[in-house]
């Protein structure tokens, strides 16, 4: 399965050994596990390694903003809702959106600020007012739509992605997560597509590269060192709408490049036909 590299440094070797070496030679992708299919037909268009288990990252925020628009879309919950900022929240560590302990946020602002920083103190300030504080019960509730969603190499154990001893996921787990979201939540696609945003004075560029590349709309970004480096890509041209997902790249070069290929292989079938 070829790459296409985003950075000239990384694209120059990747594209010499694509273009020298056979078919069967090109197993060794710099990342752990990739898909990437066909969003109007599901068709999976290639697969490496998809159902490898490999820790999800950042990419369980995905499951996490599901939730919390399930609850907005039930009607108990709304997104100009002012949430309560909590010094559990601002301890999270890792990613931040920077939020401040007490101060109080609404709903679409934060997740904005997961989609776009990454931020763990907003992905767990979503969980305890979806769950009514009960982090435990949010878990639960993670791991039930997991499974109801035909997640079969999925477990999570908290709402961030933060390395957490039995958190796994796999590729096609993501992919079918992705797409489950976005049809269940099509508007969603507005925090992902977000370029930037600024929270308290501070200004935060979005996490996934990939956006400046045309028809690039989305999705999610993660990295754990146990994990590598994850993403869940979007990507709309004409009519033709497509979804990729790598998971443990080497580096962001090598899980940029490898995502962007997939995408640009599969826009270059659709025009095909």
């Amino acid at each position: 399965m070829p790459i296409l590299p985003i950075r000239r440094s990384a694209g120059l070797l990747c594209l010499v050994f694509f273009l020298l070496f056979p078919v069967a030679a090109r197993a060794a992708l710099p990342v752990r596990a990739a898909i990437v299919l066909n969003m109007n037909t599901g068709r999976v268009l290639h697969e490496y390694n998809a159902d490898l288990v490999v820790p999800p990252a950042s990419l369980t925020k995905v499951m996490t903003m599901f939730l919390c628009l399930d609850a907005v879309k039930a009607g108990w919950l709304s997104l100009d809702k002012k949430i309560k900022i909590s010094r559990r929240a601002v301890a999270a560590g890792g990613s931040s959106m920077h939020l401040r302990a007490d101060e109080s946020v609404p709903l679409a602002t934060l997740l904005t600020g997961m989609a776009v920083a990454s931020g763990n103190d907003a992905a767990t300030t979503v969980a305890l007012c979806v769950a009514r504080g009960n982090m435990p019960k949010f878990v639960d509730s993670m791991n039930r739509k997991a499974r109801a969603l035909g997640m079969r190499r999925t477990m999570f154990q908290n709402p961030t992605g933060l390395p957490a001893g039995a958190q796994k996921t796999s590729a096609r787990d993501m992919a079918l997560l992705a797409q489950r979201y976005l049809g269940a939540h099509p508007t969603a696609g507005r925090f992902h597509s977000t370029p930037a945003f600024t929270h308290n004075g501070l200004t935060m560029q979005n996490t996934n590269a990939l956006l400046g590349v045309p028809g690039v709309n989305g999705l999610k970004t993660g990295f754990t060192v146990a994990s590598g480096y994850n993403i869940i890509v979007t990507a709309a041209r004409g009519k033709t709408r497509l979804l990729a997902v790598v998971l443990g790249g080497r580096s962001r070069d090598a899980r940029d490049g490898t995502a962007r290929r997939l995408i640009e292989d599969g826009f270059r079938r659709a025009s095909a036909k």
